[in-house]
């Protein structure tokens, strides 16, 4: 579909969802579509190239639960009448040209979820006053590439119960979806997003309502790492790459056991790699690369396992999977073949033993049962066949290493 998006659309008063996305539709975005429908639920116009700015007149009677305008050319500030969408759960402005400060006035949006403003022009402080209670339920906070500055949030951090376990209630549904039946026939329209996950932007056609990350990458932050961000422990991605961030690795980020990728990389963290790191079981992408950091690689977890890309570009670093050695630290040998070998020869030569005594006592035994016999004056044949067991018995216990044993007879 190409050209202007027709006012004529907004006739339509009993539309639930609008979804024009994946076109090449231009022009301004009309007003009356953010007003016109108290039922509209659903509105997304991705993937065009529409300009201006969002309209100002959402109006506090609808019922907008999705606003998807991402990958367009939208510019000037997000819309404060934003705040009256009271059933808003994802918006999604990826890829346009707003440029704003950081909407904190959306965290009073009780059933928001879903927050993307990547790829804009967001600048200065993520300022949250101390005592604010704001964003419950967010769990997908993606704010990368943009111009934020300053000390990363540790305020925003603690109001984001929604990645905290235990703090809110798991979803019913599987995937955050919205539906609604009129007459005999059921709608459905499920909620999707673009995520960079492992280092490459991933289309996730469905958002599980489970699904937690965290983007803040490509920015300006500095400071440390708050302690703070080990208590979202219901996190599946973190990425706090391409900043200024400088101190170490916070330990606390070993409390974050369904992390499945970290991505530290591209800042001027220092200090050493902490061993809790290895501790993360769903761990399957780790990018410590192109920082500060020193001393050894730890060995003892599974943090060896991760290729040499994971911590390039940190001078100070050593030991596997680097090529690069540590001196003066003396790494104590695996279990090596040879002593393999060895463990198992002294085994072998222990059951030898044990055989041959065995053989020992059953010539020992049969030999006295057959002078039993002898002495009870039995036939000659027996006599005979007993005098040989015992002269063999005598010439092999004599050889080396062998103790004689000698039978005594009347």
């Amino acid at each position: 579909m190409t050209g202007k998006i027709p006012s004529l659309l907004c006739n339509a008063t009993e539309l639930k969802i609008i979804n024009l996305s994946y076109n090449t539709l231009t022009g301004s975005l009309p007003q009356c579509l953010t007003n016109f429908s108290t039922g509209l639920s659903v509105l997304n116009l991705r993937m065009n190239h529409l300009d201006g700015t969002i309209p100002q007149s959402f109006c506090s009677r609808n019922s907008l639960t999705t606003l998807d305008l991402r990958r367009n050319l939208f510019e000037g500030t997000l819309p404060r009448s934003l705040v009256k969408c009271k059933h808003l759960e994802v918006l999604d402005l990826n890829d346009n040209h707003i440029e704003d400060t950081f909407p904190r006035w959306l965290g009073t949006l009780w059933e928001l979820k879903v927050l993307i403003l990547r790829s804009n022009n967001f600048k200065d402080l993520l300022n949250i006053p101390r005592g604010a209670h704001l964003f419950p339920k967010l769990h997908i906070l993606d704010l990368s590439n943009n111009n934020f500055g300053g000390p990363l949030p540790a305020t925003l951090i603690m109001n984001l119960k929604a990645m905290m376990n235990g703090e809110i209630g798991p979803d019913k549904s599987l995937y955050m979806a919205w539906s609604f039946e009129r007459l005999w026939r059921r709608t459905s329209y499920e909620n999707s997003m673009t995520v960079a996950i492992k280092g490459q932007e991933i289309e996730r056609v469905k958002i599980l309502t489970f699904f937690t990350i965290i983007d803040l990458s490509c920015n300006s932050f500095q400071g440390d790492i708050p302690e703070v961000i080990g208590n979202l422990q219901s996190l599946i991605g973190l990425n706090l790459s391409h900043n200024h961030l400088t101190g170490s690795i916070p330990l606390s980020l070993g409390n974050l056991t369904d992390l499945e990728w970290l991505d530290l990389s591209s800042n001027k963290l220092g200090g050493g790699i902490p061993r809790v790191l290895g501790d993360l079981a769903y761990l399957g992408y780790l990018d410590l690369s192109k920082n500060q950091l020193t001393r050894r690689i730890p060995q003892d977890k599974h943090l060896s396992t991760f290729s040499s890309e994971s911590f390039g570009g940190n001078s100070g670093l050593c030991g596997t999977p680097l090529p690069k050695a540590c001196l003066g630290y003396v790494q104590p040998p695996p279990p090596s073949s040879s002593s393999s070998f060895d463990c198992k020869g002294h085994e072998s030569w222990f059951k030898q033993k044990a055989v041959w005594m065995g053989y020992a006592s059953g010539i020992v035994i049969g030999i006295s049962i057959a002078y039993i016999a002898f002495e009870s004056k039995r036939p000659k044949w027996l006599s005979r066949g007993v005098k040989m067991l015992e002269r063999r018995a005598v010439e092999w216990m004599e050889k080396p290493k062998r103790k004689a044993i000698k039978f005594h007879g009347q």
